[in-house]
């Protein structure tokens, strides 16, 4: 997060560019719609392991905070790493300090701050050039990342975490098919980074396919340097993974854990690089 952000980064081996950026305002109206919704009982109910909606809703008030604060006003105030701290350790302890400071703030008062904020939010990130140098993606092993990367990384986790509380409210996910596949084609960009230690000779291809409208197919290819999502397909792959959508997403954020999605997945070629497919990581973790 403290990379230089000087130059725009190269990084041909991510695939072709994302345009996230027409899908946050329309995000944020499914956000709102949800919130609304939600009766006095539901904001009690745990979201995640360890919050509850409250306090995802308040967590995501932080994130568009921050991102209007640092990239917006070039406000450099706020937290600062403690010494040998991770990004990881770094993200998970301000994500926690935010969050019980904001369990004085009431549901209404955060629906209210959040609808104040989000269209601020939305229309930044409209104007942002995808090609300038932004914030490292951790998960896609890109840092400094092209801005397309980490606006497209924003919209996941925002789609996310509306999922999150629509689960644990009783709701199933939003199968939206137009935000679902860039949601999807994001997490795939986690590919070459998940394959970076399992060595193989240059043109090896692993092959990944989600079921479904809003799926698709990736194919991340051995090179001299690292994998790369920029490769040709050429013929059988060395391994092909198939997997449902839910079980897709679900695995990406840590929904479900690796052995789960490879028990659930249809797999066709060498179970090495398919068990290490199934390892995939699209957020902080």
């Amino acid at each position: 997060m403290d990379s230089p952000l000087h130059e725009v980064p190269d990084r041909p081996w991510l695939g072709a560019p994302i345009d996230a950026r027409p899908l946050f305002a329309p995000e944020h109206q499914a956000l709102m719609s949800t919130l609304r919704a939600l009766g006095p009982d539901d904001w009690r109910k745990e979201a995640v392991p360890g919050w509850t909606v409250h306090d995802l809703a308040a967590h995501i008030l932080a994130d568009l905070y921050g991102r209007l604060a640092r990239d917006r006003d070039g406000h450099q105030g706020g937290p600062a790493f403690a010494p040998g701290e991770t990004v990881e350790r770094f993200v998970h302890r301000i994500n926690h300090e935010w969050v019980e400071t904001c369990r004085r703030v009431s549901p209404a008062l955060l629906v209210d701050t959040l609808d104040l904020i989000g269209p601020q939010h939305a229309r930044f990130i409209e104007t942002a050039d995808p090609g300038a140098p932004s914030l490292g993606v951790s998960w896609a092993g890109a840092d400094p990342a092209p801005r397309w990367l980490d606006s497209a990384r924003d919209f996941t986790e925002y789609w996310t975490h509306r999922q999150q509380i629509r689960h644990a409210t009783g709701r199933s996910t939003d199968l939206d098919a137009q935000s679902l596949s860039v949601v999807l084609d994001t997490f795939m960009r986690a590919l070459p980074h998940t394959l970076r230690d399992t060595p193989s000779p240059p043109g090896t291809q692993v092959r990944l396919t989600i079921d479904g409208e809003a799926g698709g197919t990736w194919t991340v290819t051995a090179t001299e340097e690292r994998w790369s999502l920029a490769e040709p397909c050429h013929g059988h792959p060395a391994a092909h993974v198939r997997l449902d959508t839910e079980t897709a997403w679900r695995l990406c954020t840590r929904g479900i854990e690796p052995d789960t999605a490879l028990a659930r997945a249809h797999v066709d070629g060498a179970p090495g690089l398919a068990e290490t497919v199934c390892r995939i990581v699209s957020i902080v973790h």
